[in-house]
């Protein structure tokens, strides 16, 4: 009963420090020594009981000195694991902040994906709107360019009427013109004719008829003005053309029409009168050597 208890006592005192299977291999290591002990008679059996105790003694001693030092290195590991444990907490807690952020950025990105999509049906609705507009448009263009049509067609036919209305309006004005020239000759002309008259082409049939041709007799008989009178003291005929606008043509027929006088033997200087002329004209006109009246001034020769 008292081997008992002690074993009980010894398993119960070293337990904690050797765990429950250690401490119990212990007690009954004791136990089994203090039987042996109490058994014992004699003092040599004493002595060797004594030694087998040192023995053991130490040999506990050992164990629990090694049993301190595990304590330490658990201890220590335990103390390391608390430390990693903490850094896991830690990281844990980062990762948990990130994974907030990281959602609050894909609710970001959903609503700014609801505002692209929001923008793209904006998009897409005033692409149809605009595609609605370039239909109309090119409608409008189509009418347009019907109408163009019509109004070039129409500009045609006005442009025909008009350059006929000009034509008429140029004869028209040149006839006044011719008149005008005609019944003012002298004025316009007194200081480069002297006394100057104007005549009839008929009265020069009889000069002309010997030396022209019936055809050339007719083109010179429709010149517009045929006057005689005093140029620089000698007596010369002035044929001329008058017209409102000169042209190349006018030039021509006053110089074909004058070189019939000259033909026949008659001093003669062509001549056209107008109100307007081109400076190409008029540069034509002096290279043939007719005289040009313009606007109530005789230009230079």
């Amino acid at each position: 009963m008292v081997a008992l208890m002690n074993t009980l006592m010894i398993y119960e005192q070293f337990r904690a420090v050797l765990g429950e299977e250690g401490a119990k291999g212990f007690a009954q290591t004791l136990g089994t020594m203090f039987e042996e002990a109490r058994n014992a008679a004699t003092k040599e059996d004493l002595r060797s009981l004594r030694q087998s105790n040192e023995a053991s003694a130490a040999r506990l001693e050992s164990a629990i000195t090694n049993l301190a030092q595990a304590q330490d290195r658990t201890e220590a590991q335990v103390k390391e694991l608390a430390q990693a444990q903490d850094r896991t907490e830690s990281q844990v807690k980062e990762l948990a902040q990130a994974q907030a952020r990281t959602e609050a950025q894909v609710k970001e990105l959903a609503q700014a994906q609801d505002r692209t999509e929001a923008q793209v049906k904006e998009l897409a609705q005033a692409q149809a709107r605009t595609e609605a507009q370039v239909k109309e448009l090119a409608q409008a263009q189509g009418r347009t360019e019907t109408r163009v049509e019509e109004l070039a067609v129409n500009m045609t036919s006005f442009s025909t009427i008009l350059n006929q209305l000009v034509i008429r309006s140029d004869r028209h004005e040149g006839s006044l013109l011719e008149l005008r020239f005609r019944d003012r000759l002298p004025a316009y002309l007194g200081r480069f004719l002297r006394k100057g008259r104007v005549i009839q082409a008929s009265d020069l049939l009889d000069q002309i008829e010997p030396k022209l041709a019936e055809a050339a007799v007719d083109d010179f008989l429709r010149t517009d003005v045929v006057a005689t009178g005093m140029v620089e003291g000698q007596p010369t005929y002035l044929v001329g053309e008058v017209s409102y606008t000169v042209d190349a043509d006018d030039v021509m027929r006053a110089a074909r029409r004058a070189a019939c006088l000259v033909k026949a033997g008659l001093p003669t200087i062509p001549l056209v009168a107008c109100e307007k002329i081109s400076p190409q004209t008029t540069a034509y006109a002096r290279q043939e050597g007719v005289r040009v009246w313009v606007d109530g001034s005789l230009l230079d020769g």
